[in-house]
């Protein structure tokens, strides 16, 4: 019964993240809608878990050609022994490497996801975004991250850091369910809010493309007929956008 609990919490966070946060939706699908038209690029990051939402949204059917996950070695799940992830995150100076590496420039568009919001890498990344001209889009905790100091040296949490924020409405600690005979809760919801949320911008942004009279670059299934042709074509057009092949 307690996973039926954990699926209604879930659905509840997707709703109240949702009236909260409509409007952050919108303004958010017309800064990914700008820089498609201008052929500028748009990014995706984050770190260990916050980073499956970098993964979420590209190289996949019915997402946008033109999102390009930022894959650091040493923040993905992959990483072996995986605590690593959690040392390297609160590591000043790593995020100004990472962005420069990646080549982000003026009026680029970059997500980042960090639940807490408090470690230095994801905070440092939105400040050099912003050094950069990079608008920037939050994907965090609000309740969580105002309840935590912040490990960045500048003493900020992504939320103050950002551009456009979204908050997922989860519990502090992300982990929802509280099991009887168990001291740890159980149940984190921040995958499954924020994967819903970012689909419902890119779902916006393609919809304000299509009203200028632009069609959005748009993946097909390469399992459908005539998917891997469609790939090919709009790959191959926006190719300048593109840092994941």
């Amino acid at each position: 019964m307690n996973g039926k609990i954990y699926i209604d919490g879930v659905i509840d966070c997707i709703n109240r993240a949702w009236s909260k946060g409509a409007e952050a939706i919108d303004h958010a699908a017309d800064l990914i809608c700008e820089a498609t038209e201008r052929k500028n690029n748009v990014y995706a990051f984050g770190c260990s878990h916050a980073g499956i939402l970098a993964e979420e949204i590209f190289y996949r059917s019915g997402g946008m050609v033109t999102i390009n996950p930022i894959f650091f070695p040493g923040f993905m799940l992959n990483t072996r022994p995986v605590t690593m992830t959690s040392m390297l995150e609160r590591l000043p100076g790593l995020a100004k490497i990472i962005f420069e590496e990646n080549k982000l420039k003026k009026d680029d568009v970059l997500i980042i996801h960090s639940v807490s919001g408090r470690n230095t890498v994801p905070v440092e990344m939105a400040e050099e975004a912003a050094k950069n001209g990079v608008k920037t889009i939050a994907i965090t905790n609000l309740e969580y991250s105002s309840a935590v100091t912040s490990r960045a040296p500048s003493g900020k949490k992504l939320y103050e850091v950002c551009d456009i924020v979204l908050d997922n409405c989860g519990c502090i600690s992300d982990a929802s369910v509280k099991l009887e005979g168990l001291e740890e809760k159980s149940g984190p919801t921040s995958t499954a809010v924020g994967a819903a949320l970012l689909n419902a911008m890119v779902i916006e942004a393609e919809e304000k493309l299509i009203a200028k009279g632009i069609t959005p670059p748009v993946f097909l299934s390469a399992n459908i007929d005539g998917g891997t042709e469609h790939n090919a074509r709009i790959l191959s057009e926006y190719k300048d956008n593109i840092f994941y092949m």
